[in-house]
């Protein structure tokens, strides 16, 4: 792949700006969705998505779910944790965490290295995404993403990266991720247990015009319907979720503070 520009497509190809994609007339109607996607801004939020992580993490990978807890990552400097909760009751329902690379090294740095192309740009990783099961779990993981992508686009990020395992690396080859080395080609990932996971890019800027190429299923849902359940503005600073202080405290204990979550 070549690194791909915003600012470049903007000025040379007619693009729009990625902060204006969805102001456009392209948006056909508004639709309220059964929960509610937002980022999260205090510890009480930030427990509600650990314990969609363990819960999730808990039917395929029980032992390291056993592990998890709130990490000093959750509230670093240009990061962000999404939270999907009902409208219902305010159950927790999904959650996504949001690196970007403003500030220090992406998580996946911490088990390959990343081709130049990719290490100049903006960069963006999704991790620790856990969503319940059934009907309302696969809905709730695809607002994620495009909250994901809203994301990368309000902050000008050039590249969405991810990490994924067999067999889910396949529904994010269908959403048009590329691998970023071999085709198909797994990697150990060592601060995931060393489980192998395909390493997977998207240019930003064109992610619209890719899926309007192939008529991409989701198109509708991420640029021609107005979701205002999904809010992915920062009104806070991550000091503000957990102090400093405490980080190393919390990393250990929150297994011991959080409830258990009912899986369906």
């Amino acid at each position: 792949m070549d690194r791909i520009d915003s600012v470049l497509l903007t000025q040379n190809t007619g693009y729009t700006s990625l902060g204006e994609v969805f102001s456009q007339g392209a948006v056909k109607k508004a639709e309220r969705l059964p929960f509610t996607i937002k980022v999260v801004n205090n510890l009480s939020e930030l427990d509600k998505a650990v314990q969609m992580r363990r819960a999730a993490y808990r039917r395929h990978l029980p032992e390291f779910a056993e592990t998890m807890g709130v990490e000093v990552l959750d509230s670093s400097p240009g990061t962000v944790v999404l939270l999907a909760q009902s409208r219902l009751d305010g159950g927790p329902l999904g959650t996504m965490r949001v690196q970007t690379n403003a500030f220090s090294p992406l998580a996946v740095e911490q088990s390959v290295r990343l081709p130049d192309w990719l290490r100049q740009a903006r960069l963006a990783e999704a991790t620790r995404l856990g969503v319940a099961r059934g009907a309302i779990g696969r809905m709730v993981k695809v607002a994620l993403c495009k909250a994901y992508y809203m994301y990368c686009a309000q902050n000008e990020v050039d590249w969405m990266l991810i990490t994924a395992r067999s067999p889910l690396d396949r529904e994010y080859e269908a959403m048009l991720f590329e691998d970023v080395y071999g085709q198909n080609e797994f990697l150990p990932m060592t601060h995931v247990g060393g489980l192998p996971h395909r390493v997977m890019a998207k240019p930003v800027a064109l992610v619209r015009q890719r899926w309007t190429k192939v008529n991409h299923p989701f198109l509708g849902f991420f640029f021609e319907t107005d979701h205002v359940d999904i809010d992915v503005c920062v009104t806070f600073k991550q000091h503000e979720i957990v102090d400093p202080t405490e980080r190393s405290e919390l990393a250990g204990s929150a297994a011991d503070r959080l409830r258990p979550l009912t899986e369906a």
